[in-house]
């Protein structure tokens, strides 16, 4: 009888091809359009798990993209393991910057390229495939495992907290294992314990009630996307301190230890730099790069629009101007109280010549883990054994608000083991995720389940 480790080991060509179908399915959950890709993806899930023979699989409606739960809870005495992703992606747009097809899977220099390789798609699948070289190899699970996997994270996960609430119950256990975030490099395994909240808003500056010839009424009219401008201008002074009253009244300082922990990350300046191809660094005045890349709270411009776009000159003062902005947050931060805050601020300072509209689209709560957790000790070990190197550990400045709901809603804290790259392009052309790394998670992740017991006791 085979082990687990070495029943994936000799399956790695059909784990990827597996994968492949998945990708394979362009699940865009901002388009309403794509509705049958995502039921085609959320049953493709529940058909994999289906077929390990799981005590229980369940696709739950929502009113909008379902739930896929599964379950195998054999053990009364040991931890219970909530494994969550999503099989939701963002959309492929520019599709002309791509090398190869978003939704055709290509393996170039040993990276699979298409769109949901490493968010979420490739890393949610290591979990499954986990549990699969347990189930197939006739051994029983270590600990008792429960999926949840989603439809609608890319859109702010609209449906997910009051189906948490609803089956509050049915979902009880003991950590939720994540695989959504990166590792801190190539063959350096790290585990996430902070994550930054997110307030995500749009401005609208509405002038003249149509697009008007800017040699005529220029200079006697207000122009909306000068003043969107102005106003993007007076969010943040030349130090990169944001300016709206009462932004950081909650956040919580890094403290000298936050700061050690930081200064001792194998971070390369000046890799980062050309890797970006930038020539210098920017941001809040008397931190680091790293700390402000994942500590710190932060408002950046995500898209700005109005008046004419197309080839060639059009002489068109807008009648509006539209911009979207993020707000990533840090511990103690409110997303709606940090909206508001927003709101009131842009309001204030735009002209009486123009009308504002401030809409909040979605946000998510900052979350960080104790380092402690025997959850996390248990991570670390595992990653160890199957990278054979000492890992580290890291905050990260993108958002994962759920994570912050299962600790209010579940109380349970959060494994954050990322098997992809900060290089992986997620949310841009040319998407990918190691061939190296799906097949070294899905062996971390077996790792993980049975090694957890020993520190659970």
């Amino acid at each position: 009888m085979s082990t687990s480790q070495e029943y994936i080991d000799q399956n790695k060509d059909k784990f990827v091809e597996e994968l492949f179908e998945l990708l394979r399915i362009p699940s865009v959950s901002t388009d309403s359009t794509k509705k049958d890709e995502i039921k085609k993806a959320s049953q493709f899930l529940a058909d994999q798990l289906n077929s390990l023979g799981l005590e229980r699989v369940e696709t739950f409606e929502t009113p909008g993209n379902p739930i896929v739960y599964a379950e195998h809870c054999p053990h009364d005495d040991k931890p219970t393991v909530l494994i969550y992703g999503h099989y939701d992606v963002q959309p492929s747009d520019p599709d002309d910057l791509w090398d190869t097809p978003p939704f055709e899977p290509t393996i170039k220099d040993g990276l699979i390229y298409a769109r949901g390789a490493s968010d979420d798609k490739g890393q949610a699948f290591t979990h499954v495939k986990a549990v699969e070289s347990y189930k197939k190899t006739g051994q029983e699970l270590p600990v008792n495992v429960k999926f949840i996997l989603e439809g609608e994270e890319e859109i702010g996960s609209p449906n997910l907290v009051p189906f948490l609430e609803e089956h509050k119950d049915l979902l009880e256990c003991d950590m939720v294992l994540i695989s959504d975030t990166a590792m801190f490099g190539e063959d350096q395994p790290s585990i996430t314990y902070g994550l930054r909240g997110l307030a995500y808003m749009e401005v609208e500056v509405v002038g003249p009630n149509r697009d008007l010839h800017s040699g005529v009424y220029g200079g006697a009219v207000e122009n909306p996307a000068n003043v969107l401008c102005e106003i993007i201008a007076k969010l943040k002074d030349e130090d990169g301190v944001i300016q709206i009253p009462g932004f950081y009244d909650s956040v919580v300082e890094l403290t000298e230890a936050d700061r050690k922990a930081f200064a001792q990350l194998p971070f390369d300046q000046d890799a980062y730099k050309k890797s970006l191809d930038i020539k210098s660094v920017h941001g809040e005045k008397g931190y680091t790069t790293l700390e402000r890349s994942s500590a710190r709270p932060t408002l950046d411009v995500n898209g700005i629009w109005g008046g004419y776009q197309g080839e060639g000159a059009k002489t068109v003062l807008p009648s509006k101007a539209n911009a979207k902005v993020s707000m990533r947050l840090v511990p103690n931060q409110e997303p709606k109280e940090i909206a508001q805050l927003f709101k009131k601020h842009v309001e204030s300072i735009a002209p009486d010549t123009v009308k504002v509209k401030v809409t909040e689209h979605h946000g998510g709560h900052p979350a960080v883990t104790d380092l402690d957790f025997y959850g996390l000790k248990a991570g670390a070990k595992a990653f160890e054994e199957v990278y054979d190197k000492e890992v580290l550990f890291s905050r990260e400045g993108g958002s994962i608000p759920i994570v912050a709901d299962f600790k209010r809603v579940l109380g349970v804290e959060s494994i954050l083991m990322g098997f992809g790259l900060t290089s992986n392009a997620i949310h841009s052309p040319n998407e990918n995720f190691s061939v190296k790394d799906f097949h070294r998670g899905i062996k971390t992740s077996a790792k993980f389940l049975e090694l957890l017991p020993d520190f659970a006791e």
